[in-house]
């Protein structure tokens, strides 16, 4: 007999389960449990202690230790300040101090915040350095430098055998470039992206010769990306990327211009170098905060003399010190730890003094001894400008027309010119314009000579092209429906009076036609002739309400002596579609304006005011007038004027002639689109439907039979207009 166990339920009944479905309810219930618990735990792990500890060869190791398992960290690296931050999600902070001070050789501190249903450590360190994870337990390390055994192992020229094993080692750990993208951003920063198959490498960023220069150590780098990529039209303070492998691993240079900024980051498998152009509030704050880089001093005298302030900062800085007679008084200062450059406009704008640095000579003196022996310079240098000796050369002028840049020059001298302020000859010099030549004759000192070479060979340069092609395409599509009957009714019938009673329909001509056929043929039937042939009444129509050109029609008739009817149904159907393409292409220059036309001119005649007729033309052309501007970056502003004519219907002129009309579709817009690309600038779409109905007064009216009487109409005809425009910019190869 099978063992049973009692279960109470709500009731008064009780109910009985069997031995195995008692224990399968226990194995699920524990299960459940479990499931419950482990859901529980995993969507709250709390961070409960953390320890630092130094390592060899200047690294150091974060323990994180946790109430659970410690979910994988997503962290990134900032290279200005150098910071790694790691991320935890789902993650809770039990630490009761959230700064920890750390005094290791790359570390300065560490902060651990928890926000959003996460944590984050942030270690702020002195120079950026690679760092590697791992999970042991409920413990998550964060080993953070480099063990530096790779400095004593780097490949050198001599040993190549080190250096493939070097980069063979470093493909075979994952270590290698994947990608490599250039952006321009929204502030016009430049923003290099390197994409990295493994994110936890060494990287190091530091500026070397005006170049931005990110070293990756044990990295390889693709063939297919070792190259020099101009970004020059990106608009941006880069001007040129260049990668190549180093003996460490791969090495990018960066070579900027301009005021700019750089800030370096890594987000896992990214990295991204931006450069971003300061604007004159940034410059004039990094300049305020840069002002003074000289090395820090303490100055502290009571009444000491000016002269010997000076020489002591001369000594502190190993320059050679010149100060005038007149520099002379006493002073009291106490400096503690400031730069010396500081320290010495201090002084010198304490006594009204200023100076002058040439090489390593600094000549000190009153301000106005100073700004009086310059402006001395000034008048000596202009009097040896008016007796130096004149030349004159000859500059040819490749792509502009010398006459223009002749203008930009001004005049200064000459007979019956001009005197210009803005003038870049002196009062002595002369240009002479050679259009013959495109040449310009110039007489000028040696040193306004050179000016004008520097401002032709800035000036004188082939201006880009651009191919600008657009399109007009016009689509018609037609449909007519016409159905119409033709009644036509006749006869003859003799009265008591002896006449005969004739009726037909017709117009006039089918009139008299018709009474001639019936009078003969009442003539033969006097006679006692019998008719060969039926009474035939041409053109005798009741009804005309017949279609024009009928593409099909049915007859049918009845006929006998006395009597003819007739019926003809006719129906007509046709539909049509047509495409109409104009392409007009034109090659113009920057901001140079360029017209293209093709079509007619229709002549009418125009009475004067005086009585005489005279000839005058309209045009109905299509016509393409653009005036395209190419931005840094490539791509064109076209202020575009786009017009399709065609010659219309003949309307009544005042002088009783006709004066033809012209159907135009014009555009008038101005666009910005991208080197190569399509954009549609603009459509028109017309729908015409007309229905007509034509019919027999009454007759027409009667339900159904109506039908027999009516002629009716539908047509539809559909037009639509669209206009695209494709620039693109031609290659300097084309254009030289």
């Amino acid at each position: 007999m099978e063992t049973a166990y009692r279960h109470m339920n709500s009731g008064n009944g009780v109910q009985i389960l069997p031995r195995k479905a008692f224990k399968v309810l226990t194995v699920l219930s524990v299960v459940l449990c479990a499931l419950v618990v482990n859901v529980a735990h995993a969507a709250n792990t709390n961070l409960t202690d953390v320890e630092f500890s130094s390592q060899p060869g200047g690294r150091f190791e974060v323990r994180l230790d946790f109430d659970g398992v410690p979910p994988e960290p997503k962290g990134y690296n900032i290279e200005k300040p150098a910071r790694i931050a790691l991320d935890l999600v789902g993650v809770s902070s039990k630490l009761e101090q959230k700064k920890f001070p750390l005094s290791y050789g790359n570390a300065s501190s560490a902060v651990i915040l928890e926000s959003g249903g996460r944590t984050r450590m942030i270690l702020n360190l002195v120079e950026l350095a690679p760092y590697k994870t791992r999970v042991e337990g409920n413990s998550l390390y964060v080993e953070v430098g480099d063990s530096g055994v790779r400095d004593y192992l780097k490949p050198t020229k001599d040993n190549t055998a080190l250096a493939v094993a070097t980069k063979a080692a470093a493909v075979a750990a994952g270590n290698e470039i994947v990608d490599v993208d250039f952006k321009r951003g929204d502030d016009g920063e430049g923003r290099l992206v390197i994409n990295l198959a493994n994110p936890k490498v060494g990287i190091n960023v530091f500026v070397e010769g005006g170049f931005i220069k990110v070293d990756f150590d044990q990295v390889s780098l693709p063939e297919r990306l070792q190259r020099r990529y101009d970004v020059s039209d990106f608009a941006t303070p880069v001007q040129v990327v260049e990668a190549q492998p180093s003996e460490k691993g791969a090495l990018f240079s960066l070579k900027a211009t301009g005021d700019y900024d750089y800030l370096a980051y890594q987000t896992d498998n990214e990295y991204v170098v931006s450069v971003k152009p300061l604007t004159p509030e940034e410059l004039e704050l990094k300049q305020k905060e840069f002002a003074y880089v000289g090395e820090k001093l303490s100055l502290n005298f009571q009444d000491i003399e000016v002269r010997a302030v000076l020489q002591l900062i001369a000594d502190f800085t190993s320059l050679n010190l010149v100060a005038s007679d007149t520099v002379s008084g006493r002073i009291t200062l106490r400096l503690q730890n400031v730069p010396w450059d500081q320290a010495l406009d201090l002084v010198l704008k304490t006594k009204g003094l200023d100076k002058r640095q040439n090489g390593n000579v600094l000549m000190v003196a009153p301000a106005a001894e100073i700004a009086e022996r310059e402006r001395q310079e000034i008048e000596n240098n202009k009097q040896i400008e008016e007796l130096a000796p004149l030349q004159t050369e000859y500059i040819r002028i490749r792509y502009a027309e010398a006459k223009e840049i002749y203008k930009l020059f001004g005049t200064a001298g000459g007979e019956g010119s001009e005197v210009s302020t803005t003038s870049l000859l002196s009062p002595r010099g002369s240009v002479i314009v050679d259009e013959r030549t495109n040449s310009l004759l110039v007489t000028e000192t040696a040193q306004k000579l050179e000016d004008f070479r520097r401002v032709v060979r800035l000036l004188d340069v082939p201006v880009r092209q651009v191919l600008v092609e657009a399109r007009i395409v016009i689509a018609n599509s037609s449909f007519d429906e016409e159905l119409g009957v033709q009644w036509g009714a006749a006869g003859i019938n003799a009265t008591n009076s002896g006449d005969d009673l004739v009726f037909f329909g017709g117009n006039t001509g089918s009139v008299i036609d018709s009474i001639n056929s019936v009078a003969q043929a009442s003539l033969d039937v006097a006679n006692g002739e019998d008719l060969s042939e039926p009474i035939l009444i041409p053109d005798a129509l009741n009804v005309d309400l017949g279609v024009a050109n009928p593409t099909g029609s049915l007859a049918v008739g009845f006929v006998n002596e006395d009597v003819q009817i007739q019926m003809e149904l006719n129906a007509l159907e046709s539909k049509g579609r047509g495409e109409i393409v104009s392409q007009p292409k034109v090659i113009t220059g920057d901001k140079q304006e360029a017209v293209i036309k093709s079509g007619s001119e229709v002549p009418y005649q125009e009475s004067s005011a005086n009585g005489e007729t005279t000839v005058s033309f309209k045009e109905a052309v299509l016509k393409l007038q653009v005036t395209p501007s190419i931005t840094p970056d490539d791509r064109i502003i076209m202020k575009l004027s786009i017009n399709q004519d065609s010659i219309g219907d003949l309307v009544p002129s005042g002088n009783g002639g006709t004066v033809p009309t012209i159907d135009t579709t014009e555009l008038t817009t101005q666009v910005l689109v991208g080197n190569g690309e399509t954009v549609v600038l603009g459509g028109v779409f017309r729908t015409v439907d007309v229905e007509s109905e034509s019919k027999v007064p009454v007759l027409g009216d009667i339900p159904y039979l109506g039908r027999l009487f009516t002629n009716t109409s539908v047509t539809q005809e559909k037009t639509e207009t669209l206009i695209f425009i494709t620039p693109r910019i031609l290659a300097d190869t084309l254009i030289d």
